[in-house]
């Protein structure tokens, strides 16, 4: 490795190193030792292949100098042909263990992403739905892409510097010392020269990268923000094209700005260092030089000397910045322990039984709820926040006891805020109850396998989200095993049998990002149609044809049917033909049950549910239109 590789290296590695000077926990090390435990044949194979070519790569200048010592003597030709033919076996040997031992490295280095990214994204699934509404998703996927591989970099490249580079820096200076004292004790004198600027300058081009790394995220947030679906269409509405283009200008025009800072820098720190490079070849062939033709120092020495400099300096340069390396290593693994540490709220217990077989009953027994607190669910590094809001946990549901027998549908009434979503979202344990307990065929939902109980039970959300993937594809999420006669039933019970044909790919369709190539309504039957497919014995709707148009909301409600049928429902509703046919009606008040009964029998009663129906459904019931019941919750 010449001089200036190994400035360019040097500089690398501050550069992009996290300067991060906490003391680590040994537990941290020993949770590192556990990941790395399943591959510790390979690490130790690694570190003996790194010092079997610390060995060869200290051989060849030797036996160069044994070369040229044997031409100044004048020895026959068969000895330099020999030292010939073992430089070249050397070379060959440097190439295969070079070539095998990249091959370890690369198993290595990609064994452990694997295992860290699967144990991240496995445990990331795990975590409850206040995780995500509140967690920066790219601050998330950068754990899985940015800190994994920085973790993967410990072992794949710092083990492996850190050992060959010992095993040569030693032997390397033992042979220099043996060949001359003097020589070698002048190079160790300039090295501060190469290594001091190389901490110093990496450390300011690491800010400079840190401050374009921002800016670079900036814009990466405000396009991902702004090319969406729905923010672009924000943007045309209100958005005023001429600041959004001038502040991402300013943002850019800085980056480049840094860019050729960064790029000054970086050639004029490799000039210099190249300089130094040519200052100790010349004190070694001047100096040495003199002592050989002094007498005292053999002509091939001078040579060996040369060639052993730069393994000299190299693994010195190296070696001075290995414990930037290894602290950054460090930090991305405690990152990445960082969210393996956060406990998810819902578990499945170890003799968790399933949903029983047949119809099955919905209840609620003196359920009470309060939303989690932020530091029980989230971490300040991934809201990107300086720390997190201790606020929450305030009670919102008070003791709501209910029961829908099978084949029943209860349908919850109440004001924006009330508390009916919330209830919808204990039923598949998107959050645990903290007192009473919510029963599916009898069975307390936290004794279920989580298996089972997404088999049970479907639900539609107001929002229909569809991913950006094929027609297939987001049904086939419902029933992988489901037949295509099956999709093309489930989409004509959900109304979008003719859509989905008149469709330029058919059922291999991309239906865009969000389902955003689809009408709302269509969305929404898309998300019916998926439900179908499922199966499932209990359904909840929550709102699902809030913010529809009439003949949308006509079509959707038309593939509702179908998807009721048979069914065991809980159903938060905007349609007064819903609510009228429903067996039984609550009506959610502040987390309360106010009012519950039928129809009739509310209307009868003249309370919070008659109010509704005069204020909110009257104007709709006398034009025969479909109106709202209710505001979205």
């Amino acid at each position: 490795m010449s001089m200036e590789t190994t400035a360019w290296t040097q500089l690398h590695s501050v550069m992009n190193a996290q300067q991060d000077r906490r003391p680590f926990a040994r537990a941290t090390l020993r949770r590192i030792g556990a990941f790395a435990r399943p591959h510790r044949r390979r690490i130790w194979q690694f570190v003996l292949l790194s010092v079997l070519t610390a060995l060869l790569a200290v051989a060849t200048p030797v036996l160069a100098g044994n070369v040229v010592d044997a031409i100044v003597s004048g020895g026959d030709s068969g000895t330099v042909v020999r030292y010939a033919l073992l430089i070249a076996a050397i070379a060959l040997a440097e190439a295969g263990l070079g070539l095998l031992s990249r091959w370890l490295s690369a198993n290595l280095g990609e064994g452990l992403i694997l295992d860290l990214r699967t144990a991240v994204f496995d445990h990331v699934q795990r975590m409850p739905v206040a995780f995500f509404t509140r967690t920066r998703t790219g601050a998330l996927v950068s754990r899985l892409n940015n800190d994994v591989i920085g973790a993967q970099r410990a072992f794949s490249n710092t083990l492996s510097g850190v050992v060959g580079n010992v095993v040569t820096l030693v032997l390397t200076l033992v042979v220099m010392l043996t060949l001359s004292w003097q020589i070698t004790l002048l190079a160790l004198v300039l090295l501060p020269v190469f290594v001091v600027p190389a901490r110093r300058m990496g450390s300011r081009m690491a800010k400079l990268q840190r401050e374009a790394a921002h800016h670079n995220a900036a814009m990466g947030t405000r396009m991902t923000e702004r090319f969406s679906a729905p923010g672009a269409t924000l943007i045309k509405l209100f958005g005023r094209p001429g600041d959004e283009s001038d502040e991402f200008a300013a943002r850019a025009r800085r980056v480049r700005d840094i860019g050729v800072r960064t790029a000054m820098a970086q050639s004029t720190f490799i000039t210099a260092l190249t300089l130094v490079s040519a200052l100790a070849l010349a004190l070694v062939y001047g100096l040495g030089g003199y002592f050989a033709l002094e007498g005292t120092l053999e002509a091939g020495a001078v040579v060996s000397l040369a060639l052993l400099l730069t393994r000299l300096y190299a693994p010195l340069t190296s070696l001075a910045g290995a414990r930037v390396e290894v602290m950054s290593a460090l930090v991305s693994f405690e990152r990445v322990f960082e969210v393996l540490d956060l406990k998810p709220l819902i578990d499945e217990k170890a003799d968790a039984v399933p949903v029983p077989e047949g119809p099955v009953a919905v209840e609620f027994e003196n359920v009470r709820f309060g939303y989690p607190s932020a530091d029980k669910v989230s971490l300040a590094s991934l809201e990107e926040v300086a720390s997190l809001d201790t606020r929450g946990g305030e009670e919102v549901l008070h003791g709501l006891s209910f029961r829908a027998e099978p084949g029943q549908t209860v349908a919850l009434v109440g004001s924006s805020g009330a508390g009916k979503s919330t209830i919808a979202q204990l039923l598949p344990r998107l959050y645990d109850a903290d007192e009473g307990t919510v029963r599916i065929g009898g069975v307390d939902v936290r004794d279920l396998t989580t298996a089972s109980l997404r088999a049970t039970l479907g639900m539609v959300t107001q929002d229909g989200h569809l991913f950006h993937e094929s027609v297939r594809d987001n049904l086939l999420l419902a029933r992988p095993g489901a037949s295509e006669d099956d999709l093309w039933d489930v989409l004509r019970r959900a109304r979008l049998e003719d859509l989905v044909r008149a469709l330029p790919d058919g059922l291999d369709t991309v239906v865009g990002e969000r389902g955003y190539r689809l009408s709302g309504g269509e969305r929404q039957r898309m998300t019916i149609a998926r439900l179908l497919l499922a199966r499932q014995r209990v359904v909840i709707l929550d709102e699902a044809t809030a913010h529809l148009d009439n003949t949308s909301e006509a079509a959707v409600q038309e593939a509702l049917g179908e998807a009721l049928e048979g069914r065991t429902a809980v159903v938060i509703a905007h349609r007064l033909s819903t609510v009228r046919s429903a067996d039984q009606i609550l009506v959610v008040e502040a987390g309360r049950i106010v009012e519950r009964g039928t129809h009739e029998e509310l209307l009868a009663e003249d309370g919070r549910y008659a109010e509704l129906y005069r204020t909110q459904f009257a104007k709709g019931a006398e034009s025969g239109d479909a109106p709202e019941v209710v505001e979205a919750a």
